[in-house]
């Protein structure tokens, strides 16, 4: 059986000059500086930080912060500059005016133009529990002609700021821009690994006090078309280095399992290589196609209209074509999935770090499946079959004795992707932020990583229970 791929197989690379600046006019010429620093692996962040939204660490310390901007009162309370709040069923973001131009050449295909673009920056997040890791997420609609790009930067515990990192120029589609990741970010206190600002020295006590983001919307010269963005938000966290966790307690919602569709990455190995080589690598565009169907969602026959018709569920296909980042050369990037899942009709995602298996249990109660990402070595996880070094996989229910019954694509088969596995082997492999491979080094952990994809408007149950763990 082929081992599904690392998201990042190398953890450091050699410094370079930043690929592909924007050329911009006015105050979007430091906007698109970069500096140099590395990045790249296959499921995951650089993996340090975990636990719930008040979970993990010492008792009672909250060791991880999402934080959203979604509603029109979010959407004024930044700084714009040409951008415009809209309200509505949805409130969003959207170009009102042109506040400069940039041209582009993107790095991908070698291609010069020329966009209008405009901005809004957030007010400054300051977190309780100063973070050592900080990941974004964004949905947005992004017609043709249209993309964005969104930016963090941070404030340190030393009173210094990091620069603004870019942390993805997205589109939906693939016509206009090639969706892309940044490498060769960093300012010698912290770096930018694909998709997550990762402390460069976490034992010197440094952290991110604060952050800010930012969002930049294109659109070609002369157009009326806009980008509309829904959520932006960030994870920010900060977890001791552990490689065990405390082990959970079954919960009320043991025995309950969801109706998620199953579908394995295996089937699709040789398919599409230019797409991360094909099938083995797609464990987070497979894993994230299933929780959208499971919402009642699907790509149209006309956008499922470029697959070879003779490939079973295209749909998976169509899944990594549109999570695939140029940059990285991968499907597995973070926010990249949750914004793909989010361009299906109101539906929204975030990243964000849980803190055990209760919390998984309280969104399979509300009906929420749970994309986990984890590493582990064969023995450590019966049943499997493999061990990796980053994977993705669908938490769907528990037994009633509670283990988890998991979707992992990592299977041969449709019918094979249903499992059961053991409940205190799976906690322990997904939260803990450090492990031992198989030569026996120590490697990075994801520490209770995850993808949450729901309903634009969720149930009174739904909503209560991502309040509870700090998702609104």
């Amino acid at each position: 059986m082929n081992r599904p791929t690392p998201r990042r197989t190398v953890l450091a690379v050699a410094l370079s000059a930043a690929a592909a600046p924007l050329l911009a006019t006015s105050a979007e010429a430091s906007a698109h500086r970069n500096v140099a620093g590395t990045g790249l692996d296959s499921g995951s962040g650089s993996g340090f930080g975990s636990g719930a939204a008040g979970g993990g660490g010492e008792k009672g310390v909250a060791r991880v912060d999402y934080h959203g901007w979604t509603t029109y009162t979010d959407w004024r309370s930044g700084t714009a500059r040409g951008t415009r709040a809209v309200a509505g069923r949805r409130p969003g973001l959207v170009i009102e005016t042109m506040d400069g131009w940039a041209e582009y050449r993107d790095p991908h295909t070698g291609e010069t133009s020329t966009w209008e673009y405009a901005t809004w920056t957030s007010p400054v997040r300051r977190l309780a529990t100063p973070a050592s890791e900080i990941v974004p997420s964004w949905n947005a609609h992004t017609p043709a002609g249209t993309w964005l790009r969104a930016e963090l930067q941070g404030a340190y515990t030393d009173g210094t700021k990091s620069p603004w990192y870019v942390l993805g120029r997205w589109a939906a589609g693939d016509g206009d821009i090639k969706r892309t990741s940044v490498d060769d970010q960093t300012d010698g206190k912290s770096t930018v690994w694909t998709d997550t600002v990762s402390i460069d020295d976490t034992a010197s006590g440094l952290r991110l006090a604060a952050y800010q983001l930012r969002l930049t919307l294109y659109r070609k010269p002369g157009s009326s078309r806009t980008p509309k963005v829904w959520r932006l938000g960030a994870m920010a966290s900060d977890i001791p280095d552990r490689f065990e966790v405390p082990a959970s307690t079954p919960g009320e919602e043991a025995g309950e399992e969801l109706k998620v569709p199953r579908y394995s990455q295996n089937t699709h190995i040789g398919q599409y290589p230019e797409y991360d080589n094909g099938g083995e690598a797609w464990c987070s565009p497979t894993s994230s196609q299933m929780v959208i169907e499971y919402w009642g969602r699907k790509p149209t026959k006309e956008d499922l209209a470029w697959v070879n018709p003779d490939f079973a569920d295209p749909q998976v296909c169509h899944a990594a074509r549109f999570t695939y980042d140029y940059q990285y050369e991968g499907c597995g990037n973070w926010p990249f999935n949750a914004a793909y899942a989010a361009t299906y009709r109101d539906m929204q995602g975030v990243i964000t770090r849980l803190g055990s298996l209760n919390d998984v249990e309280k969104l399979i109660g509300a009906g929420i499946p749970v994309i986990t990402s984890q590493s582990f070595r064969k023995d450590e996880l019966d049943g499997a079959g493999y061990g990796t070094a980053g994977h993705l996989m669908c938490l769907v229910g528990f037994t009633k004795s509670g283990d988890v019954v998991a979707n992992d694509p990592a299977s041969d088969s449709n019918d094979a992707v249903r499992r059961v596995y053991k409940r205190r082997q799976l906690e322990n492999i997904w939260l803990r932020t450090k492990r031992y491979d198989a030569n026996g080094k120590v490697r990075s952990g994801t520490g209770g990583v995850c993808y949450l994809y729901w309903p634009a408007q969720p149930t009174p149950r739904q909503m209560r229970v991502l309040r509870e763990l700090g998702i609104r």
